[in-house]
């Protein structure tokens, strides 16, 4: 046995320690007045869904004024909602009556970019000496009239921008019309807390902290080591990471979170768990943080879907019992996720192929919900989505997935090959409209939805999955119900067993004399263990039925209890 976790004690956990989380794509929840994007009020509409599924909080993606070029993420002003999305009165309504049923909303936090029509951003391209004009990353061409540096966008492109007003080139990690803001001035820094902190005087229950590892930008500019074919190198290996960020994310933790009782999760790109002492915990910079070694583990370059890599199930055990022991380590706390609004459905992700789907959105279901941390579902996850494969580019709306798509062809790839990546990891599979029944649109609208609803909608929706004893969403619903029945399953210590196994991923929670072990067959076939681990326990959940000790059959989950 290996990667033993201890627990922390029952009084010591905090509220969203105890819950599970779930993400809302805003755009694609449920629509209230026919125009086709999701709002508010349609979030609203729907939470007793959430308070069901034992939801405590949720995370909301951006709804602040955007003019949308990617979706929310560029955003206008921090102090309104988008038109699109209702208004601030919509707002206080939703996080009242999540209130009520004992949800708090949680808000996504743009901090490292604002949109180019923000008016911070307005006035700092106006001259070189106006009162914001270093709340921006500026910098002079080089000799040549060229770009500062050759660094490339995460979503493709040069990572500059130059702005003729000025005569200078502004940084964009992201899009042009994302430009990053400037921490390295106090100013800034008190802005973005000033706007954290009227959230919190709002009523929030949290923040999550988006692109958050790109805030510190290095102190000279240069040329990286070029990584493709177009001369250029990622962003990404030039300014994660910084030195010096976890300074700012301190200061910003001191400002914001003190004295309250919400929680933080950053987004971590490029943190890993040999780090994660210095970013959670009392002594870190957040509650928890999202590590992309587990949604990357097939992706040896993340600019190009078009080149994947065989990964082994010890690879992927070893995300879970190595950020587990780190976490616990520094006092923080992990949150278990497989999907998100920029991740491909985690069914075709981690199981993919033919075998049969609800059996793998179970298997997938029991990990998440019985893992030693704080559950975190994307919306449609629990119905148990797969990925879209549109067959042309032209059907997709995610700029990013355009722009890998562009950078696939660049680098002399097929148009097969290129459209293979986009319907492997593309992110609009993970916004679809969710599908709440059978009639037209899914339910999700009485317009024309902004992303066209999955063609499965009439079998995969929220009213006949309610109806389908045997289907994914009424499993989770009663894997949340054995979560908070059992302590173990909350705050209860996490062991790894059969740690060679090629087939199953396995481990106990642990507290007390309770005692709980998870087996998990990642596999199409069936797979045998030794049944000396369940020798003294009762099977009290299985995605199959008929208890069979020593096999578990294709993608089959079991929950065996010892007894006391």
């Amino acid at each position: 046995m290996s990667g033993s976790v201890e627990p922390q004690s029952e009084s010591a956990l905090k509220w969203w320690q105890k819950t599970i989380a779930y993400e809302i794509y805003v755009k694609s929840y449920k629509d209230s007045d026919g125009d086709g994007t999701g709002d508010l009020n349609g979030i609203t509409s729907e939470l007793d869904h959430l308070k069901e599924l034992g939801v405590g909080a949720v995370w909301l993606t951006p709804c602040y004024a955007s003019p949308q070029a990617d979706n929310g993420y560029d955003i206008a002003d921090y102090y309104s909602i988008d038109p699109a999305y209702g208004t601030m009165e919509d707002m206080d309504t939703l996080i009242a009556e999540a209130k009520a049923r004992d949800i708090r909303i949680v808000m996504d936090l743009v901090f490292n970019h604002t949109s180019n029509e923000n008016e911070w951003f307005i006035e700092s391209r106006q001259s070189k000496d106006n009162d914001k004009s270093d709340w921006y990353i500026w910098a002079d061409p080089k000799e040549d009239g060229s770009a500062p540096t050759n660094w490339r966008s995460i979503f493709g492109g040069s990572a500059w921008e130059f702005d003729e007003g000025r005569g200078q080139y502004y940084l964009h990690t992201f899009l042009p019309e994302q430009p990053d803001l400037n921490w390295a001035n106090p100013e800034v820094r008190k802005a973005v807390t000033d706007v954290a902190g009227f959230w919190v005087d709002k009523g929030v229950g949290g923040f999550r902290m988006d692109a958050i590892t790109y805030i510190k930008k290095p102190e000279i500019f240069a040329d990286g080591e070029p990584d493709a074919g177009d001369g250029m190198v990622g962003i990404h290996s030039m300014t994660a990471n910084t030195d010096g960020i976890l300074d700012y994310l301190h200061e910003f933790k001191a400002s914001v979170q003190e004295g309250t009782d919400i929680f933080t999760v950053g987004e971590a790109n490029g943190v890993s768990a040999a780090d994660l002492d210095k970013w959670v915990g009392d002594d870190g910079v957040f509650d928890m943080v999202f590590e992309f070694g587990l949604v990357n583990i097939d992706l040896p370059d993340e600019n190009n879907w078009c080149e994947t890599r065989d990964w082994s199930l010890q690879e992927f055990r070893s995300f879970f019992k190595d950020s587990l022991a780190a976490a616990d380590g520094a006092g923080g706390w992990f949150p278990v996720f497989l999907e998100n609004h920029d991740q491909p459905r985690s069914i075709d992700h981690y199981l993919p192929g033919n075998g049969d789907r609800t059996a793998r959105g179970k298997a997938l279901a029991t990990l998440l919900l019985t893992m030693r941390g704080t559950p975190f579902i994307m919306q449609g996850e629990e119905l148990g989505y797969v990925n879209v494969d549109w067959p042309s580019i032209d059907d997709y709306n995610d700029i990013s997935t355009k722009n890998h798509y562009e950078f696939a062809l660049g680098e002399g790839y097929s148009e097969e090959e290129a459209m293979d990546g986009v319907h492997h990891f593309s992110r609009d599979s993970a916004r679809t409209p969710v599908q709440w029944d059978a009639s037209e649109n899914a339910g999700f609208t009485t317009g024309k939805p902004w992303l066209p609803v999955y063609p499965d909608y009439t079998v995969y929706n929220r009213e006949s999955e309610k109806a389908d004893p045997d289907s994914v969403l009424n499993f989770y619903l009663t894997l949340s119900k054995l979560r908070r029945a059992l302590p173990e399953l909350t705050d209860g210590d996490y062991e790894e067993i059969m740690p060679d196994n090629q087939n199953i991923v396995a481990y106990t929670r642990s507290k007390g004399n309770a005692k709980v072990t998870v087996l998990i067959n990642f596999t199409d076939g069936e797979a045998e263990y030794d049944p000396g681990y369940v020798k003294d326990g009762k099977c009290i959940m299985s995605t199959c039925s008929g208890e069979k000790k020593g096999i578990l059959r294709p993608y089959e989950a079991v929950i065996y209890e010892e007894q006391p």
